[in-house]
């Protein structure tokens, strides 16, 4: 376990009817989702950044402190952080960029952390068929207006993400003075697994709560930093796709210290060999850490 460099988990999850991260392309009172172009097919997706959002909420949620935004210090900069990843888990996993203005006839300064944790867009493997969910708004009928007529675009179906964490940067490296103590790293990254694990986005969601997390994972411990699983987990009308998950574990075999597939076994008839409860699946992962930074 001590000569891993990464962690990489691909994870498919299933909405029956969701409308999962906006596009700022309304007309006619339309509410758009976002969407890639693929031949003549339209595919919802979420984006990265709205995954990272989510991340860092649920972390939120499970009692960690954020640091906070601070606006820029140089006209046209970008909003940061408070760029302490010792004392800020996000600021640790997430990484940050920050601008200083110089004084008088003084160069300003930049400082940055290469965020350590990679995740791809949540990409739908179903094609959008054109499904919009009409609503009026009445509220301003008692006060004399007419009612508001609205359609949002709604789709259903499996989504696949992935993520892949540097091991070997989490609690070092860049804004850090002093390494974490091995018991911190492995408690952040199991956060990271546990909000993972908890994945919920708080966009759109009171009209139509979406369950994101995780229905099907392919995990595993690499010698390497490599998204193994990214374009290797499909799902099938019968399950999964097993031949093609069997032939990346084979590809991989000297770059992989341990693999494993966890899924929510009533949803899928056909698995990988082995595959264990989402639960076990995440605990074992949880062992991992363990064994690799103590």
């Amino acid at each position: 376990m001590k000569e891993a460099k990464a962690l990489t988990i691909t994870y498919l999850v299933q909405t029956s009817l969701a409308s999962l991260n906006g596009s700022d392309k309304e007309a006619d009172n339309i509410s758009s989702i976002k969407k890639i172009t693929c031949g003549t097919d339209q595919f919802p997706y979420g984006s990265a950044q709205w995954v990272r959002r989510a991340l860092r909420d649920q972390l939120a949620n499970l009692g960690w402190e954020l640091s906070e935004g601070v606006a820029a210090t140089i006209a046209k900069g970008a909003a940061t952080t408070q760029q302490m990843p010792d004392q800020y888990i996000d600021d640790d996993l997430f990484g940050f960029m920050g601008t200083e203005k110089g004084g008088d006839n003084q160069k300003g300064s930049a400082t940055k952390r290469t965020s350590p944790v990679r995740v791809s867009p949540l990409v739908s493997l179903e094609r959008y068929m054109g499904d919009l969910d009409f609503g009026t708004n009445y509220m301003s009928v008692a006060a004399g207006g007419t009612p508001n007529i609205f359609e949002t675009e709604i789709h259903s179906g499996f989504y696949r993400g992935t993520v892949l964490v540097e091991l070997d940067r989490i609690g070092s490296g860049e804004g850090f003075k002093k390494d974490l103590l091995p018991e911190e790293k492995a408690k952040r990254m199991k956060a990271l697994l546990a909000a993972l694990k908890n994945l919920w986005s708080s966009g759109r969601q009171t009209r139509f709560l979406a369950d994101i997390s995780p229905k099907f994972i392919a995990a595993a411990l690499l010698k390497v930093k490599n998204p193994i699983f990214l374009e290797s987990v499909l799902p099938t009308s019968k399950g999964i796709n097993t031949e093609l998950l069997l032939e990346t574990v084979e590809d991989f075999k000297s770059e992989t210290i341990a693999v494993i597939f966890g899924a929510r076994k009533e949803l899928f008839n056909v698995l990988p060999e082995n595959t264990l409860s989402l639960g076990e699946s995440f605990s074992v992962i949880d062992n991992w850490i363990d064994n690799y930074y103590l």
